[in-house]
């Protein structure tokens, strides 16, 4: 049978689409998998968020957490939950999701799924300049962090694009130029660290192990404001991105220039992971997992910004909780170590994964 065509084209929003005939015109449904998992990871990060509120020196319960949260109550809990632990929980939702967001585009853009701007060596670059601004300029306020994690990112993606350059960009040339960029990153902040000052390189030490514990009202703000920017980015970039999935060839047949669209597209990558840089410290292989567990979730054939979104909003606060937990019966432990100690394992799984398949 032949399918006519005429009438609109599906519109994708980043989930699986079925074309569905009504009355003559050509609509678009959701994959319901598709949007029940998001709607479930999404409603598990803010649960879990809320559920953080309560957790510290001073713990609270759920009813307490409330009624702080809707301005009743006592005023040292609403002083507690508002002013101290709610930037914290909104951090975890936001940072999660900007990381799953730069994830899904590294990933899309390399087409493998170790693409991620911690493995290439771009959270590397953001380090390496706080480490320069904290130690050798002496800037600790948050305006010269912030500013020295963007450019360091920024600087870095370039490095790594332009020494992965042979006649346009391919995805595992980008990797294994990232990987030793990152490398090298690595040996200089080390150094660096290791020839200052002794509370100089605890305090740079201790960002570097990545932290929500750190983030205020002063810092989420400016946050929040740039992920609202990267989240317009990417929805008019989504498109391209998708095109630049089927390779460069097939995306310049649908009107997209690779050499125009990637650039752009690795700057946006790279300002999501250079903002929760610049608030909370390196914080690694959220980028990492969230675009793959969210596509086995959904089942979808790629990575999908949405899904990656969502996952990572859900990763992260999850691991605020244990972190919180884990001080409250214990001692305080960074959230970016335990985002370590689970992402490598599911690295080791994956590397593992790949080597059978490839056999």
């Amino acid at each position: 049978m032949n399918r006519s065509t005429t009438g609109p084209r599906p519109i994708d929003f980043g989930y699986r689409h079925v074309r569905l005939r009504i009355g003559g015109l050509v609509a678009t449904r959701f994959s319901f998998r598709s949007l029940a998992v998001n709607t479930a990871l999404a409603a598990l990060a803010v649960s879990v968020a809320v559920l953080s509120l309560g957790f510290g020196d001073y713990p609270l319960g759920p009813v307490e957490v409330v009624r702080a949260l809707t301005g009743q109550g006592d005023d040292f809990h609403r002083l507690i939950v508002t002013e101290w632990r709610l930037p914290m929980a909104i951090g975890a939702v936001l940072f999660g999701a900007l990381l799953g967001i730069g994830g899904a585009i590294f990933q899309s853009l390399t087409r493998n799924p170790l693409g991620s701007p911690d493995v290439i060596g771009f959270d590397a670059g953001s380090y390496t300049g706080v480490v320069l601004t904290m130690l050798l300029l002496g800037g600790h306020h948050y305006g010269s962090v912030a500013t020295a994690a963007i450019v360091g990112g920024l600087l870095t993606a370039g490095v790594v694009y332009l020494l992965a350059y042979r006649k346009g960009v391919q995805g595992f040339r980008l990797i294994i130029v990232g990987i030793a960029v990152s490398a090298m990153l690595g040996s200089i902040n080390s150094y660096l660290i290791t020839r200052a000052d002794i509370n100089d390189a605890m305090s740079v030490g201790f960002w570097g192990a990545g932290s929500l514990s750190r983030v205020g009202w002063a810092a989420l703000v400016p946050a929040l404001i740039g992920g609202a920017l990267v989240l317009g980015c990417v929805a008019v970039l989504a498109p391209a991105l998708r095109q630049l999935e089927l390779g460069d060839d097939a995306a310049l047949a649908q009107g997209v220039s690779a050499a125009r669209a990637r650039p752009v597209l690795l700057i946006t990558g790279v300002a999501t992971s250079a903002l929760v840089t610049a608030a909370a410290g390196p914080i690694g292989f959220v980028a990492l997992c969230a675009p793959q567990l969210a596509r086995r979730l959904t089942r979808t054939p790629g990575v999908t910004v949405a899904s990656a979104a969502c996952m990572g909003a859900a990763l992260l606060a999850l691991a605020q909780a244990t972190s919180l937990a884990i001080a409250q019966a214990y001692r305080p432990v960074p959230v970016g170590l335990i985002t370590v100690c689970l992402g490598g394992l599911y690295l080791i799984w994956l590397l593992i994964r790949e080597t059978r398949r490839s056999i």
